[in-house]
């Protein structure tokens, strides 16, 4: 059963990337920031934000960590 309880939670944090993603492109449009300067932000090169945005890869957890806190901190701005 815990094997199960685990999957499901991976599975729910899985399935909220893509949003968070999608907030990540929302935020860059909106404010005019190329890629470059996302990854410039975030602490990573241009590839890694380019295969977020191409569905080709997803941030890890730490990365994640730091998406959310640059979005949080924009937020706040307003």
């Amino acid at each position: 059963m815990l094997d199960i309880d685990i999957c499901n939670y991976i599975l729910r944090c899985v399935a909220k990337l893509p949003n968070l993603i999608n907030q990540l492109e929302e935020f860059r449009l909106e404010n005019r920031i190329s890629q470059e300067g996302i990854a410039e932000m975030l602490g990573v090169t241009f590839v890694t934000v380019n295969r977020w945005f191409n569905g080709h890869s997803q941030p890890n957890k730490i990365q994640t960590y730091h998406i959310r806190k640059l979005l949080a901190s924009e937020k706040a701005k307003k």
